[in-house]
């Protein structure tokens, strides 16, 4: 067995636990002022990571960024897959004019780089965690309709597609029946990248201000601690590693996955 697979998927097990268990391990307010400020790591036991410069418990903000990180992760796939799927599989079953309207609606979307689309979006829609998983499933759901479609057109040709039409069964329920859940596999694969993408782009909107201002993030924990990189380097250094080794880690789960279905 590969040992990306082991790192990767023990990370992300980790930190999956992490998330569903950040009341339990760290309970109350991750926001609240607890301490004297700027506590250097491992110097406080009720502290273990220091604090920030407003007194703010670090541990707890790396607890509760991991579940905003897992949440806007993991909806933003959910939901970019779902559109790709359904906008993949319409396209390649129903060809001809449907085909070439959605697929230049895919060009158009693909033309803006994710990021910028998701900057102007939340910039308008204002900055909550359901704007923002919905800004950057908008840049990434091209990749699953492209990727669907080109599976949904190798299968609509298929016997069973064929026998399916001689017996009269309507063709919405031949895509969404037989040939969807056929071409679904190959798109699933592309959920570690999504994901990954997602984590960054979330820690880059936060970064500049433009995440949940009620919710913890690992991007507005970084920024918060760039003016005292000097003094406590350690308040951007943490929720950076952190979300270093979320990233790589997915990569490497995702990688793994990938050839294991070769």
């Amino acid at each position: 067995m590969r040992p990306s697979l082991w790192i990767g998927g023990g990370v992300l097990l980790a930190l999956l636990a992490v998330a569903v268990l950040a009341p339990v391990l760290a309970p109350g307010d991750p926001l609240a002022m607890v301490g004297r400020p700027l506590l250097l790591p491992f110097h406080d036991a009720q502290h273990p990571l220091g604090t920030d410069r407003l007194g703010r418990d670090l541990l707890a903000g790396l607890i509760h960024g991991a579940r905003t990180s897992v949440t806007v992760g993991l909806a933003t796939a959910l939901v970019a897959i779902t559109a790709g799927m359904v906008v993949g599989t319409a396209a390649g079953f129903a060809g001809g004019l449907v085909d070439e309207a959605l697929m230049r609606v895919v060009e158009a979307f693909q033309i803006v780089p994710g990021f910028l689309l998701a900057l102007a979006f939340v910039s308008v829609a204002g900055p909550s965690l359901p704007m923002v998983v919905l800004a950057i499933a908008l840049g990434a759901w091209t990749a699953p309709a492209r990727l669907a479609r080109a599976r949904v057109l190798a299968l609509r040709e298929a016997e069973f597609v064929a026998a399916a039409r001689v017996l009269g069964v309507h063709p919405v329920r031949i895509a969404a029946v037989q040939v969807l859940p056929l071409a679904l596999p190959p798109v699933l694969a592309l959920t570690a990248v999504i994901v990954a993408g997602a984590v960054l782009t979330e820690a880059a909107l936060s970064f500049l201000g433009l995440g949940d201002p009620n919710a913890v993030t690992w991007g507005g924990m970084i920024a918060e601690g760039r003016n005292q990189l000097r003094s406590a380097p350690w308040l951007s250094l943490i929720p950076g590693l952190a979300l270093v080794a979320t990233v790589i880690s997915t990569y490497l789960l995702g990688e793994a996955l990938t050839e294991r279905r070769r």
